[in-house]
This record gives C-alpha cells, sequence and structure tokens, in this order.
C-alpha cells in the first residue's frame, strides 16, 4: 500500500502502478530509492517556486525589481518536456513533431534568445494588467505573444484560442501563472478573445 501511495505521489495512473508492482524483477528498495530521487526533485523545484512568488511580491510591492527571466525562471524545461507529450496525445502529432524538431534545432543561444523574449511577452501582459483586456498595451502583448510561437509554429485562430484556454483549464498551467499573478492567466485569455474579434 506504501508503494501505492508513493507512486500516486507522483501522479502515475493505477493501471501504470499495477503493471510496475507485478513486474519479477520489481524491487522494494530500487523503488524506494526512485522515489526519494523525484521527491527532492520536487523539493528543489517547490524552493525555486517560493523565491519565485516572494520576489514577485516584493516587485509588484516596488521594493525589487524584477527581470522579465527571473518571473519565470521557475518553469522548468523538464515541464515543458512534459507537456510536449502531452501534446502528442491532444493535438496532430505531425505538428508537434515538427514544432519540437524545430527548437531542437536551434542553438543555445537561440533558445536563451527565444526564452528571454517570451519571459518579455508575460511581462507586458503583467504590466498591461491594470489597463484591461481591451487596451492598446494588452493587445500588443497579445500580438508579441503570437509571434513568439512562430519559434514553434503558427498556430490558427482556433488553436490561438486554444493555447489561452488552456493556460486557464490546465492546472498544472494555471498553477504556474497563478504564482506570478493569480488573475494572469484569465486575463490572458480574456485579451485574446479581444484580439480574434478584431
Amino acid at each position: 500500500m506504501q508503494q501505492i501511495l508513493f507512486y500516486r505521489q507522483l501522479d502515475i495512473p493505477l493501471d501504470s502502478i499495477k503493471s510496475i508492482m507485478g513486474r519479477r524483477d520489481f524491487d522494494v528498495i530500487s523503488a524506494l530509492e526512485g522515489h526519494k530521487q523525484e521527491l527532492r526533485k520536487r523539493i528543489v523545484q517547490m524552493e525555486h517556486l517560493v523565491t519565485t512568488v516572494d520576489n514577485t511580491i516584493l516587485h509588484l510591492k516596488g521594493k525589487q525589481d524584477m527581470s522579465p527571466k527571473q518571473l519565470f525562471e521557475a518553469f522548468s524545461e523538464e515541464q515543458q518536456a512534459e507537456y510536449e507529450k502531452e501534446a502528442m496525445q491532444m493535438y496532430d502529432p505531425a505538428i508537434v513533431k515538427a514544432s519540437n524538431k524545430k527548437w531542437k534545432n536551434y542553438s543555445a543561444a537561440e533558445k536563451q534568445r527565444i526564452a528571454d523574449e517570451g519571459n518579455a511577452v508575460y511581462q507586458g501582459f503583467m504590466e498591461a494588467m491594470p489597463k484591461g483586456p481591451a487596451s492598446a498595451e494588452a493587445q500588443a502583448a497579445v500580438k508579441a505573444w503570437r509571434r513568439h510561437m512562430d519559434y514553434f509554429w503558427t498556430p490558427n485562430e482556433e488553436q490561438l484560442l486554444g493555447l489561452a484556454n488552456g493556460y486557464n483549464d490546465d492546472p498544472r498551467f494555471k498553477a504556474n501563472f497563478d504564482k506570478v499573478d493569480p488573475g494572469l492567466a484569465a486575463f490572458v485569455r480574456e485579451a485574446v478573445k479581444v484580439y480574434l474579434k478584431k
């Protein structure tokens, strides 16, 4: 029962747990070592998130400057890889594969530049929030966000709204946005809706 609970904490489905534990070579000590390793990774990630939240609070109170990169630095490559795997199941695999290939072909310097630009896009959304989703600033942020997608693939209008909805409807995306600002995901979606109507 303890093993099942550990695996469930790692978000592994019950069917998969049954398969893992039903193997003849299943070793409890190795499994526990694996759990410990994964839990340590999560602790490090949570500590990074707490630091980012603390710094964001100070930034929003005007007590500390924060670069766009710092606002989103807690969101790891591992999370992106997980989202990509799920995208293969939810969207056209050919588009997802082409997008992944495009990303992998960028140099490290290009990836960093794209990441910095992406952080700046979300910083633009945050700065536009007090002015409303229909404001010129919010619409400029949507345009920048839309252009930024071209580094990966060019979404149509339906896909663009689907992404904005995903930021709100997927609990993990929503949690990440909420750590920066509880209203950010909803604001992005509303700004995108205005953009698409125009």
